[in-house]
C-alpha cells in the first residue's frame, strides 16, 4: 500500500491475527511522496513473535493487550510520520546493540518513540544525546540539528534536550558563531546559551559581534516583528561585559548602533579617567562581573584531548588587544572567581586606597593571594596588545599565577613595556614559547639626511618596585638551563636595544628558532654575529633595516665547531627557512653572493633594497621557495627567470621597481638552450599560481587570457610604476582574480567603468589604494556599495571631491582606514562628516584637502579610535596645543603628523613627557617661502610660496625621547 506498511501480530489470544496498518500522516493522495520511509521487509515482520512490541513499546502493550478500543479489531490503521514509526519498528526487532543513532535518525526515532511510547528507545536517544554533547570534538555537531531539536523538545516537553543545548553551544561559542546556521537560533536557545557559566570566547568582542549579527538578521527577516520582540533582541546586548571591549570596535558600532556605541565608547573614556577609583568602586559594590574575563572550566577539563584534536578548539586565548581602559588591576580581578571576592577582601582592597603612595603595591598584594587560589590550565594565549595602562611587570606576574601553562604572549604597541620587563618575562615564564613586543618602527632612515639629534630621558612612566627585580641572566649559570623553550620572538621596532641587550637574548640558545629584529638600529653587525654565533638553531630571521652586513653573513655561512651536524648541515645559512634582508645596506656584493649560494632550503626570501645583482642571484639554487621579494634591486631576467622555473611552488612574488628586468648584464654568461633572458610574464604565468604579486617593470599583459589561471587565487596585488595595464585588463580583474582582497595601483591609467567594476563585481574587496593615477575620474565611480571594503587611499586623484561626495562615500563604505590628497574643494564641514560617519577610524590622512582644519580639529578629536592622523596643508587653524589634545582625547594615537604652515599661532605646544603611553611618531614639516624669480615683483602682491625646508621628529621609545630634524620633508 502506497505510503503506508503493514504486517500482521498476535493478540492476547495466540490464534488471533491482528493487521495493524500504518499510514503516513503527511501524505496526500495523488501526491507522489518526496521522501520515501527505508524500506521494511513485512514478510519478516509478519512471521515475527510480537513479543518486542509489547516489551519495548507502552502503545503496542495497551493496543494488543486490550486497553483501546480498536484493540478488538482485525484491522487496525495507524496515522503517524511513517519514517519515524519504520525507524521504531527497525529499531525494535533489530539484535539489541546493533542500533546506530546518527543527527539524521535522532529525531526521527525521537517523535516515533514518543508516539509509539517506545520506553527503550527513547532511554537510548537520550544516553546518545547527552554523550555527544559531552565530547570535545573540533567537529560540531551540525547547527540546523540542534536547532530542530531544539524546537521539537520544545513542542515536546524534553526537558533533558532544553537542559543540554545551551551549554554545548556555550562550550563551543567560537565555532557556533562562524557558521551561516548562526543566525536562525531562536531568541530564548540564544538567551540561554550567553547565560550558560560555561560560556568560551576568546574575547568579548567577539561574544558582541555575534550578538549584533543575529539582531540585525533577525530585525530584517521579520516584516512585522510582535511587540517588544525587538526590546528583547536588544535586550542580549545588556549580556556584554562592555568594560573589556576594544575602543576601536566601540567607536565602530556607533555607525549602526549609535545608542549603544555611545554608550560602550562613554563607559570606556571614563573608565580610563580614573579606572583605579573605578575597580575599587565596584569592589565595594560587590559588581565585579563585568570586570571577569570569560573562562570556563569546561576547556581546562577536556585539555587532554588536545593531543587529539587542534588546540585551537580545546584551548582557550584572551585577547583584550586594544583596550587602553585595561589596567594591571582589572587584569587580577578578571580572572578571580566570584567566590574568591567576599566581604573581607573588599575591606582589604578599599583600605589600600588610602595608602596613596603604595596603594598599587598594596593592591596588587592582595589581588595575587585571591588570584592564587585560581588558574587556568587552558589558556594559551594572552593578547595584551595596545593596552599602554598594563603595569607590564606586574602583569608578568599575573601571567604566572593566572595561566600556568601559557604558550604564547603578545604585547605589541606596548610602548612601556621595557627590556628589562622582557627578561623578567623570560625568568617568570619560561614555559611560553612565543612572545611579539613589536612596535611601529622608525621613519628616520640612513638616507635621510639628518641636521641636528638630541636625547632625553622618558619621564617615570611606572613605580620602580624593587620586588619585581630581575637579576640578570648573564650573572647566573642556571639560565641557560632553565630557559629553554622560547623557540619566536618579535622586537620589531625596539630601536632602543642595544647589542648588550642582544647578547642577554642568547640565554635563549636552546630553544630559540625565530627572531623578528626588524628596524633596531641601534644593533651592529657585530652584534648581530654574536647572536648567530650562540643561538645556531636559528632558522628564521627578520633582519630588515638593521646593519645585517658581511661579518653575520660569514657567521652564517662558516662552519660552527660547536655544531655536530654533518655535511653541509653544519653551516647555519643551509637551514635557512625564512630570510629577510630588505634594506639592508651593509651587505657587499661578495658577501651576497656567498649568502645566495647557501640559502638553498629557503622557503620565504625578501630582499628589498638590497645590492643583490644577477651574478649574486645565480647562485641561489633553491627549489622551495614560496615568497620571494627582489624589490627595487638591479636584477634582470637571466638570474630571475631560472628561480622562477625551479620553484613552482611560488605563492607571492614582489618585483616592482626592478628597472633591469629586460637588459643584459655582461657579469652573467648566457645560459645554454632556450630564450637567454626569458619573459617575465611567460615565466610566472606558465609555472606558478601565485597569491600575492607586486609588480611594476617589464609585467606588461596583453590578453586577459596570459593572466590565467595563474592568477586566478591572487588576493593581494600592487602595480606601479614601470607598466602601464590597458583598461580591458583592469576591467577584467574582478575575472582574473576572482579572490582579489587587496589592490594598490600608481601611475595606472584608470576611468569610472574601471572602479565601479572593480567596487562592484570584488566582491572580497577590502583594500583599493589609487595612487597619483591619470584618466577622467569623476564622483561616479563610487556611487557603488562595497560593504567588506575597510581601506580606502585616494591620492592625487580626486581634485573634484565634495563634500556631497565625500557623503556618498560615508553611505556606501564602513572604513577604518581613510586616505585623501589634493582635494582641495573640501572645507571644515568635512570634518563632522568624516567623526560621524566613520567613528572607528584607526588611521585619518589628509593631505592637501582645501580648508578642513580652518576651524581646528575638535570634530576630528572625536574619532577616539585614531592610532595614526597626518593632517598637513588643511588649513591654517590648528591652535598650539593641538599635540596634547590629541594625546589626551585619543588613547590609542602612536602617530600624528602635522605641518607648521596649518598652525594658527605660528607653531605648536611641544610637550615634554607626554601622558600618553602608545604615542611613538610626532613629525611637524616646516616650510619656507620662495620667491619665483620669472615673475615680476608687484606692490602689495606675493610671488612667494611654500616650500618644503625641513621636518622635525619626536620618537619615543620605552627609555627615551629622540628630538631629530630632518633636511626633507618626512
Amino acid at each position: 500500500m502506497h505510503g503506508g506498511a503493514s504486517f500482521a501480530a498476535a493478540g492476547e489470544d495466540a490464534g488471533d491475527a491482528v493487521l495493524l496498518e500504518i499510514t503516513d500522516a503527511s501524505f496526500i493522495a495523488g501526491e507522489a511522496d518526496p521522501s520515501p520511509p527505508p524500506p521494511v521487509s513485512v514478510d519478516d515482520l509478519a512471521g515475527l513473535d510480537p513479543l518486542p512490541l509489547i516489551e519495548s513499546s507502552s502503545y503496542f502493550r495497551a493496543l494488543l493487550g486490550g486497553s483501546f478500543s480498536e484493540s478488538g479489531r482485525a484491522h487496525v490503521q495507524i496515522s503517524c510520520n511513517l519514517e519515524a514509526a519504520v525507524q521504531v519498528l527497525i529499531y525494535l526487532f533489530e539484535p539489541s546493540g546493533s542500533l546506530t543513532i546518527t543527527h539524521h535518525t535522532f529525531l526521527p526515532l525521537m517523535e516515533g518513540g514518543l508516539f509509539l511510547a517506545a520506553e527503550n528507545l527513547l532511554t537510548e536517544c537520550e544516553r546518545w544525546f547527552r554523550t555527544m554533547s559531552s565530547q570535545s570534538s573540533s567537529l560540531l555537531a551540525p547547527l540546523d540539528f540542534l536547532i530542530d531539536t531544539w524546537y521539537f523538545a520544545q513542542e515536546h516537553g524534553i526537558n533533558y534536550v532544553q537542559d543540554i543545548c545551551p551549554g554545548y553551544l556555550a562550550q563551543n561559542f567560537v565555532q557556533v558563531i562562524s557558521r551561516r546556521s548562526f543566525v536562525k537560533l531562536p531568541y530564548d536557545l540564544l538567551y540561554s546559551t550567553i547565560e550558560c557559566p560555561f560560556l568560551t570566547v576568546d574575547s568579548e568582542k567577539q561574544l558582541c559581534e555575534a550578538i549584533l549579527c543575529w539582531i540585525t538578521e533577525n530585525m530584517l527577516c521579520c516584516e512585522e516583528l510582535p511587540p517588544n520582540s525587538v526590546d528583547h533582541q536588544l535586550y542580549l546586548l545588556n549580556k556584554v561585559r562592555i568594560c573589556l571591549l576594544p575602543l576601536e570596535f566601540a567607536a565602530g558600532t556607533k555607525r549602526n548602533w549609535a545608542e549603544f556605541g555611545s554608550k560602550v565608547e562613554s563607559r570606556i573614556l571614563n573608565l580610563l579617567k580614573d579606572s583605579l577609583r573605578t575597580v575599587l568602586d565596584a569592589i565595594a559594590d560587590d559588581n565585579l562581573e563585568s570586570y571577569r574575563v570569560r573562562i570556563t572550566e569546561y576547556s581546562k577539563i577536556m585539555h587532554f584531548v588536545a593531543l587529539l584534536t587542534d588546540e585551537d578548539f580545546v584551548l582557550q586565548k584572551i585577547v583584550l588587544s586594544g583596550c587602553p581602559q585595561i589596567t594591571t588591576e582589572i587584569l587580577y580581578i578578571s580572572v578571580l572567581p566570584p567566590t574568591n571576592v567576599g566581604a573581607s577582601l573588599n575591606k582589604r582592597l578599599e583600605s589600600s586606597w588610602a595608602q596613596v603612595d603604595y596603594r598599587n603595591i598594596i593592591l596588587y598584594n592582595e589581588l595575587e593571594e585571591a588570584v592564587k587560589s585560581s588558574s587556568f590550565g587552558n589558556v594559551h594565549m594572552v593578547d595584551l596588545s595596545k593596552c599602554p595602562n598594563a603595569h607590564f611587570s606586574t602583569a608578568i606576574d599575573w601571567l604566572k599565577l593566572a595561566f600556568p601553562e601559557l604558550r604564547i604572549f603578545r604585547a605589541s604597541f606596548c610602548l612601556t613595556f621595557q627590556f628589562e620587563d622582557l627578561l623578567y618575562l623570560l625568568l617568570t615564564c619560561p614555559w611560553i614559547n612565543e612572545i611579539d613586543l613589536s612596535i611601529d618602527t622608525s621613519i628616520i632612515a640612513q638616507m635621510h639626511s639628518v641636521i641636528s639629534s638630541r636625547f632625553e630621558g622618558r619621564g617615570a612612566v611606572k613605580p620602580k618596585l624593587t620586588r619585581y627585580y630581575a637579576q640578570d641572566p648573564l650573572c647566573d649559570t642556571t639560565m641557560n638551563s632553565y630557559i629553554s623553550n622560547i623557540s619566536k620572538l618579535i622586537l620589531e621596532g625596539r630601536n632602543d636595544i642595544t647589542d648588550v641587550d642582544l647578547l642577554k637574548i642568547s640565554i635563549l640558545k636552546n630553544s630559540l628558532c625565530y627572531i623578528n629584529i626588524k628596524n633596531c638600529t641601534l644593533l651592529t653587525d657585530d652584534g648581530i654575529s654574536k647572536l648567530l654565533l650562540k643561538c645556531t638553531k636559528i632558522h628564521s630571521m627578520v633582519l630588515s633595516y638593521t646593519s645585517f652586513g658581511n661579518q653575520s653573513i660569514q657567521t652564517l655561512c662558516n662552519s660552527n665547531p660547536l655544531d655536530s651536524m654533518d655535511e653541509c648541515r653544519h653551516v647555519m645559512a643551509f637551514r635557512m627557512q625564512e630570510l629577510h634582508l630588505d634594506g639592508c645596506k651593509g651587505i657587499g656584493y661578495a658577501a651576497m653572493s656567498q649568502l645566495m649560494s647557501n640559502v638553498n632550503i629557503t622557503n620565504f626570501l625578501c630582499l628589498r633594497e638590497t645590492t643583490l645583482t644577477d651574478g649574486a642571484l645565480c647562485n641561489f639554487v633553491g627549489s622551495s621557495l614560496e615568497f620571494l621579494d627582489i624589490s627595487e634591486t638591479v636584477v634582470s631576467m637571466v638570474s630571475l627567470a631560472p628561480v622562477i622555473r625551479r620553484n613552482s611552488n611560488l605563492r607571492c612574488l614582489k618585483a616592482a621597481g626592478c628597472r633591469n628586468l629586460l637588459f643584459e648584464h655582461g657579469e652573467v654568461e648566457a645560459m645554454s638552450g632556450g630564450n637567454i633572458y626569458g619573459d617575465f610574464l611567460q615565466e610566472i604565468t606558465s609555472t606558478c599560481c601565485l597569491e600575492d604579486v607586486e609588480m611594476g617593470w617589464a609585467f606588461c599583459p596583453i590578453r586577459v587570457t596570459t593572466l590565467i589561471p595563474s592568477f586566478s587565487k591572487v588576493r593581494k596585488m600592487t602595480i606601479g610604476l614601470g607598466t602601464t595595464l590597458p583598461e580591458n585588463i583592469l576591467c577584467a580583474l574582478p575575472d582574473i582574480c576572482p579572490f582579489l582582497e587587496s589592490l594598490v595601483l600608481r601611475f595606472q591609467m584608470i576611468s569610472d567603468k574601471v572602479v565601479r567594476n572593480l567596487l562592484e563585481s570584488s566582491t572580497k574587496l577590502r583594500v583599493l589604494c589609487l595612487y597619483s593615477c591619470l584618466g577622467n575620474l569623476t564622483s561616479f565611480s563610487f556611487q557603488i556599495k562595497a560593504p567588506l571594503l575597510r581601506i580606502l587611499r585616494l591620492e592625487w586623484i580626486t581634485p573634484w571631491m565634495t563634500n556631497d561626495d565625500l557623503a556618498v562615500l560615508i553611505q556606501n563604505y564602513n572604513l577604518v582606514e581613510l586616505s585623501l590628497s589634493g582635494c582641495k574643494l573640501l572645507d571644515s564641514n568635512s570634518q563632522e562628516l568624516i567623526s560621524s560617519g566613520w567613528p572607528n577610524l584607526t588611521c585619518l590622512h589628509l593631505e592637501e584637502c582645501g580648508q578642513i582644519t580652518l576651524d581646528g580639529v575638535s570634530s576630528i578629536l572625536n574619532c577616539k579610535a585614531l592610532e595614526d592622523l597626518l593632517l598637513r596643508h588643511t588649513g591654517k587653524g590648528i591652535g598650539r596645543t593641538i599635540i596634547t589634545d590629541a594625546i589626551t582625547e585619543l588613547p590609542l594615537l602612536r602617530k600624528l603628523a602635522l605641518d607648521l604652515c596649518d598652525a594658527s599661532e605660528e607653531g605648536y605646544d611641544s610637550p615634554n613627557n607626554p601622558e600618553g603611553k602608545m604615542m611613538r611618531t610626532i613629525t611637524m614639516s616646516r616650510c619656507k617661502s620662495v620667491r619665483s624669480c620669472f615673475e615680476l615683483h608687484r606692490e602689495g602682491s606675493s610671488n612667494s610660496k611654500p616650500v618644503h625646508k625641513e621636518t622635525i621628529v619626536l620618537e619615543w621609545s620605552s627609555r627615551q625621547l629622540r628630538t631629530t630634524i630632518v633636511k626633507e620633508r618626512l
